[in-house]
């Protein structure tokens, strides 16, 4: 611990450099990676190393002594980030209380310390999502950035979550077995600043969590000649796959460079069910009968440009998503007539397959528009 302590911001990155870990920082973020490195994955090799640097640096100063007008060798100058190539770090099981464990980690992808940017620049934003409500940011969305010219790409993370996210975890509620209501979800997007993006998955992904591949939504098949099938996008949960403890977990995602980028970012989500969703809805969606009568009076209001008199308006009171008579009626804020759906098949369709779209005029009807007729 010495020795490190005594090392150079260069001599700190050639450590780093030798165990894969990220070698971008500033110095005390270096020291603190290699305090780390030296008390719990300390190999015979990464001491030997250690020496190595340490002989090195004091003979170097001994020769510069010597000699002050001689040049410093390649070796003692800094290593840029941009040759960073990622992190391997095994698992490590940590029991050192008082331990602030995203500064002590860091989080990296694409083997990249994420520094604080000198730059404000326009951040990717991914869409709100009904059934998933973020209680944590454990990732922002983060460009994946391709590290050389092969179709096939990997891009790893590395992170470790605080103990009392792992107590949200694990005193959670259980949807099915197996499946807790508090997760982590891997959401991945198009590297697009312009407007809040929706899911979308690169060609060829796979997510490999610590030593396991994760489930990724398969395609729907399609029945129409010539359509290609559809691929559902949304969060992949990674939690049954993690540690939930203070060791380190770390994650790969395996994508396609055809071209486009995507960005990901990880979450401590908490999933809702439907049931949730309607209660809330009957909660602060309800609309009073008073504002219905007069949606229905502005229907029949006679325009003096049009010859044509309208005397009537006739709503069905069957549901067009089951063909079942109306228990919630419900539509959407933007919706132009008066036919409902029943809210209660509606949040049921979209918590198995979400498309969010009316399916009496086949417009955009999200669940934040939607209302409860009075």
């Amino acid at each position: 611990q010495n020795m490190v302590m005594s090392f150079r911001v260069s001599d700190l990155q050639m450590l780093l450099g030798f165990v894969g870990r990220s070698k971008s920082g500033l110095k005390h973020e270096l020291v603190t990676r290699a305090l780390q490195l030296v008390q719990f994955d300390c190999s015979p090799e990464v001491f030997k190393k250690i020496k190595e640097l340490y002989e090195t640096r004091y003979a170097k100063k001994s020769s510069e002594a010597a000699q002050p007008q001689q040049h410093r060798s390649p070796e003692a100058l800094p290593i840029h980030s941009s040759y960073d190539r990622g992190s391997s770090v095994a698992r490590t099981s940590i029991s050192t209380p008082n331990i602030d464990y995203p500064v002590l980690y860091g989080k990296y992808l694409n083997g990249l310390g994420r520094l604080p940017p000198k730059a404000v620049k326009p951040e990717v934003r991914l869409v709100k999502l009904p059934f998933y409500t973020t209680l944590d940011e454990l990732l922002k969305p983060t460009e994946l950035v391709p590290q050389n010219n092969e179709k096939l790409q990997e891009s790893p993370c590395i992170f470790a979550l605080t103990p009392r996210q792992v107590e949200l975890i694990r005193n959670s509620r259980e949807l099915q077995p197996g499946v807790k209501s508090v997760q982590v979800v891997l959401r991945i997007c198009y590297t697009d600043t312009s407007s809040p993006q929706e899911d979308q998955y690169p060609p060829n992904i796979a997510v490999k969590v610590n030593h396991s591949y994760c489930s990724v939504p398969g395609y729907y098949p399609s029945n129409k000649p010539g359509v290609e099938p559809k691929r559902p996008c949304r969060p992949i949960n990674l939690t049954h796959l993690m540690y939930l403890s203070a060791a380190t977990n770390r994650i790969t995602v395996t994508w396609g460079n055809y071209g486009k980028s995507y960005s990901v970012g990880l979450y401590l989500v908490r999933q809702m069910t439907s049931a949730e969703l309607l209660q809330r809805l009957k909660t602060i969606g309800i609309k009073h009968p008073e504002l219905c009568k007069a949606l229905v009076k502005e229907k029949l209001r006679l325009d003096p440009d049009s010859e044509i008199a309208t005397t009537g308006v006739r709503v069905s009171l069957i549901c067009p998503l089951v063909k079942m008579r109306l228990s919630v009626p419900c539509r959407a804020e933007t919706c132009a007539h008066l036919q409902c759906f029943d809210a209660v098949f509606y949040l049921q369709m979209n918590e198995k397959k979400p498309t969010w779209m009316c399916p009496v005029c086949d417009k955009p009807a999200p669940y934040d528009q939607l209302i409860i007729d009075g």
